[in-house]
Order: structure tokens, then C-alpha cells, then sequence
């Protein structure tokens, strides 16, 4: 069973490539640092190690990255709505609008790790950047 993450960036914003690679990164740990936040039964917030086996699979292993491209903001928010429908870890990334942008903008979304088949679903038709 294979474990990996996509990372859908936009094309239309023609990033530099130092920027359109640290949107990426950004987009890839998010999904995963976002998984260990939890919340007690008394509301206190606390990071820890809590990842499914999935998650510990691709984190031990190879962590299998794919970057692909979406033409525009409205496909990026697409992916996330779809996204926001299943069980897999997901992270969509708004550029603070400090830098390259003039406010912020929606760059990019990592979807997974999680099962090859599971991730495909939702990023099989798009095409490698």
C-alpha cells in the first residue's frame, strides 16, 4: 500500500521558483503539523504525537511528494471543497501578501499523506507542474 501527498500550486501566478517552493513546503508540513493539534475535554490546546497509521508510514519511509498545477484560484478552491469532504489530511496555503503578492492570495494545497488511491481521487486528472 502506498502512502503519498500531492501538492497542487497555481500556475497563474507565475511565482519565482523560491517562492513557488516555499509555498510548497509550506503547504506539505502544514497538512502534517496540523494532524498533531488536539484539544482536551477542558478546551486547552496541546501538539503531540498523534498520527494514524498512514501518516507514520510516509513519515518512516519515503514521503512521497508529487507537485502538480491548477490554472487558477477557483480550481485551487475547488480541490479544497472536495477535499474538505473526505477523511484526508489537507492544507491550503493564503501567502500573507507581504512579498511577491500585494495581499494575500491563495498559492497552493497539499492533500495527503494518505493512500495512493484515496489521494488520486482527488488529483489524478491534474497535471505534473
Amino acid at each position: 500500500m502506498s502512502i503519498k501527498q500531492v501538492i497542487a500550486v497555481r500556475k497563474d501566478l507565475n511565482m519565482r521558483k523560491g517562492k513557488l517552493a516555499a509555498q510548497v513546503a509550506h503547504a506539505s508540513l502544514k497538512a502534517v503539523t496540523d494532524l498533531a493539534w488536539w484539544t482536551d475535554d477542558y478546551g486547552d490546546v496541546y501538539f503531540g504525537d498523534i498520527y494514524n497509521d498512514d501518516v507514520i508510514k510516509w513519515l518512516k519511509e519515503d514521503m512521497t511528494k508529487i507537485v502538480v498545477s491548477v490554472e487558477t484560484e477557483a480550481e485551487l478552491l475547488g480541490l479544497y471543497v472536495k477535499a474538505n469532504l473526505t477523511e484526508i489530511p489537507h492544507a491550503l496555503i493564503q501567502d500573507a501578501g507581504y512579498t511577491e503578492f500585494k495581499e494575500p492570495t491563495y498559492t497552493a494545497i497539499a492533500i495527503g499523506p494518505a493512500k495512493e488511491k484515496e489521494v488520486d481521487k482527488l488529483t489524478k486528472d491534474l497535471p505534473l507542474l
